[in-house]
């Protein structure tokens, strides 16, 4: 991974730590979407505009290790949501930023993390950016500085666990995309037919 000095440098988490529920309990990421799984879409994305990549997944570890990617589970146990995958990620990271995005999302834009990087490049108060669409955030689509760990984590230990509640305890650069597609998910056996 690169060094935490290189301020190009940009970690990708993509976040598969879910329990899927509404996809009846099935580990979303691996299920077929057009010929390949839901992962290896977001990962084909994401590739080309990170420095490393690493995989948040808390069941059927060994399976997404077949992408070829670190595999990290949640640093807390019970599945607390997209936060505890988030604050793996920062820990895991060796770059100074890190990139977020779910893994049932298969139409991420190339420009997501040139996008969400913008931000950061107007001074060093700049810790987080969020993707918003049509007035709705994004939440799960964002950057944060490694160094919003301490307060990510101290957040869960309080009990917090909407992602939009942490956001709005540190303020973040609203980052805002025309195209609504690159954020659409994949939530229902039936949409993965289409």
């Amino acid at each position: 991974m690169c060094p935490l000095s290189d301020p190009d440098a940009l970690t990708g988490v993509i976040l598969a730590g879910g329990k899927a529920r509404r996809m009846g309990g099935q580990d979303k990421g691996l299920l077929p979407y057009r010929g390949y799984p839901l992962v290896e879409h977001v990962i084909e994305r994401l590739n080309n505009q990170t420095s490393a990549l690493i995989i948040n997944a808390n069941r059927n570890q060994e399976q997404y290790e077949r992408f070829g990617y670190p595999v990290i589970a949640d640093s807390r146990p019970d599945f607390l949501g997209p936060l505890s995958g988030m604050l793996a990620g920062l820990e895991a990271a060796h770059t100074s930023r890190v990139l977020f995005a779910p893994c049932d999302s298969p139409h991420i834009s190339s420009d997501l993390a040139s996008r969400l990087a913008e931000p950061f490049a107007t001074g060093p108060n700049v810790l987080m950016s969020v993707a918003s669409c049509e007035g709705r955030l994004q939440p799960v689509f964002a950057m944060l500085s490694v160094t919003q760990a301490d307060d990510l984590n101290a957040f869960l230990e309080e009990g917090g666990r909407k992602i939009d509640e942490f956001y709005a305890t540190q303020g973040y650069a609203e980052v805002i995309f025309s195209d609504c597609s690159t954020f659409a998910n994949i939530n229902t056996l039936e949409e993965l037919q289409c």
